[in-house]
Parts: C-alpha cells; structure tokens; sequence
C-alpha cells in the first residue's frame, strides 16, 4: 500500500502544533532541559517508560511533575524507601466488618503518569510488583487482575553516587525502561536563569493538552514510514552490540559482556518515529536513529570488567558503534 508521504506530513504538522505549545509551558519553570523534556514526551508518546538518573537538586522531579501538570492527566508520585512493601503502590485489599467483605483499595500505580521517585531505595518484592505493573499494564491484587489507565507511563529517577540504603534495580526491570536519560548541570546563564526564577513563588504550569491530544499523535506515528534501509541500520547497530567482530569492531569483543536484547530493536524504532512526529517529519532518517540512540542503547549494553578498569562507559561503546556503521 502506497504512501502519500505529503498528507501525512501535512496531518503531522498540524497535529504536532501542541508540541512546541507543550514544552513552552513547562519551560515557564523547567530551565535548559529541553534534551530532558523533549525525551520525556517521547516516552509519552511512545508508551515507554524513563528512568532519570541526575545528581540531587536538577530538578528530576520538578520535571516530571511540570510535564504531568501541563497535561490533563492523572498523576501520582510515590516516594521509595527501604520499607516500602508492594501494596504501598499497587494497593490492597481492606476488610470491611460491616459485610464481612473484602474491598480492594487501588494505590498510586493506578495513574496515567507514576513518578517513582528515587526508584533504587526499594527491595526487591516492590520492585517486582512495579515490574508487572510496568510490562503487563496491570496488577494483581488477591486473587483478580486489574488494568492499569491508559496511557501508563512510569517516570523514575535515582542518584547516581548515593549507594547507601539502595538496591540495584534488576537487569529484566531495568530493561523495561525505553530510555534512560542523563541530567546533567544546567549552564551559568540557565542557572542564572533560574535564580531569579526559583527565588520568587514557582509559576504555576497550565493544562494545555488532553490525553485525547496524546493518542491522536499516537495514531499517527503508527503511520510514521520507515524504510527497509533504515530498518536493517537498527538491525546493524544492535547487531554489533552481540557480535562486534562481525561489523569491523574486533576492540569492542572484550569490552562487551552482553549486548542489547531485542526490546532495544523494538524501541529504538518506536522512539524515532516519535522524534520524528517531534521534527514534524512523516518519516524516520538514519540521524533521528543517532540522535535518540544513546538513550535507547545506554543501559542495556552492560560492559566487561576490563572496560569498567578502563573507565570506559557504555556511551563511548556506543559512539564506537555509531562511528563504525555504515549510514544508509
């Protein structure tokens, strides 16, 4: 079935207008993280969950807590502790002596947006509930499975040098994240920026789109085209990530412990045709596959014990990667 490349661009230009209205409203009070923002809608978009991971004080939270604020959506934060236990997200059942029933009472995770807020101070049985909540879209409480609200998104953020009192979160959960995004320090004139702002009431962040805004885009970066060249690049690039020898990249064997899993293949496309509704393109180019790349790609290669003494991070194995391919 033929494309018509025009109407569709035509129809993601018009759809795509609350885009730029979107991300002007929550930079009234998020400063200079535009990667951040624009990542965040992608995984709205996409139906992919982010992890945040940042130094205290960036503003993860604020961040994800504006973006929720700018859309009319149900939005829950849940703050992870150490003595957090599964029904403290996914809720319970509460018996009632008056019928000598039991009533379920639903937790936050029943929300389009769930902020998990320092997601990595949780043991191992809440992660687990998160895990079905994230992959499966429901939870399980007593005996009956509920469906969670759609869209449903889980945020999370966590401290990168803070161990003390965290738990590594498990590579099958980890793996659940579409993109795992670096925050990093805002430059002097956004910091100065902030200043003024932040030393003043906080200005208050308007819904400016619906979730009925949200799956009308949705429909339509289902009809994004990808083309076969493009496709087999995905396919090279994770390729490589399993067998480096094979793509010229001999150096990389011993420093890869394992390579990507096919959910990467999955989002990697998924997360491009969305960059691409952001571009306003009714299509995906082999630069919209290098842009979004180090998000999709950075916490699913895990890296051998002698990279690790080299310092060597999963991003530089990645620009090794990107460097290497040949572009369609």
């Amino acid at each position: 079935m033929a494309i018509d490349m025009d109407s569709l661009n035509q129809k993601i230009l018009q759809e795509s207008v609350f885009v730029s209205k979107l991300l002007d409203e929550v930079s009234s009070v998020i400063v200079g993280q535009k990667y951040i923002l624009e990542r965040m809608l992608i995984g709205l978009l996409a139906d992919g969950h982010i992890l945040l991971e940042g130094l205290p004080g960036l503003a993860k939270t604020l961040a994800v807590k504006s973006l929720s604020s700018a859309i009319h959506a149900d939005y829950k934060r849940i703050q992870f502790t150490p003595d957090l236990l599964p029904a403290d997200i996914i809720g319970t059942l509460i018996y009632n002596p008056q019928n000598s029933n039991f009533a379920v009472r639903k937790g936050p995770v029943f929300a389009n947006i769930v902020l998990a807020d320092e997601i990595n101070r949780a043991p191992a049985k809440v992660q687990s509930a998160l895990l079905e909540a994230m992959q499966e879209k429901q939870v399980t409480i007593g005996d009956v499975s509920y469906n969670l609200p759609k869209p449903f998104l889980v945020m999370a953020t966590q401290n990168p040098i803070e161990q003390e009192g965290t738990y590594s979160l498990p590579e099958a959960q980890v793996d659940r994240f579409m993109l795992k995004l670096k925050v990093s320090y805002p430059n002097k004139t956004d910091e100065k920026t902030i200043l003024e702002k932040m030393t003043h009431p906080t200005p208050k962040i308007n819904s400016v789109i619906t979730l009925n805004d949200v799956q009308k885009a949705k429909d339509l970066i289902e009809q994004i085209y990808i083309d076969d060249k493009v496709k087999n690049y995905v396919l090279d690039i994770v390729f490589s990530s399993r067998d480096p020898e094979s793509y010229g990249l001999k150096d990389l064997k011993s420093l890869i412990a394992y390579g990507v899993s096919p959910r990467a293949t999955i989002n990697l496309t998924l997360a491009a045709k969305a960059y691409a509704f952001l571009q306003g393109r009714g299509y995906v180019i082999p630069e919209d596959i290098k842009t979004i790349g180090h998000d999709v790609l950075r916490h699913r290669i895990l890296l051998t014990y002698e990279a690790e003494v080299d310092s060597l991070t999963s991003d530089s194995i990645i620009d090794k990667i990107f460097s290497s391919i040949e572009v369609p």
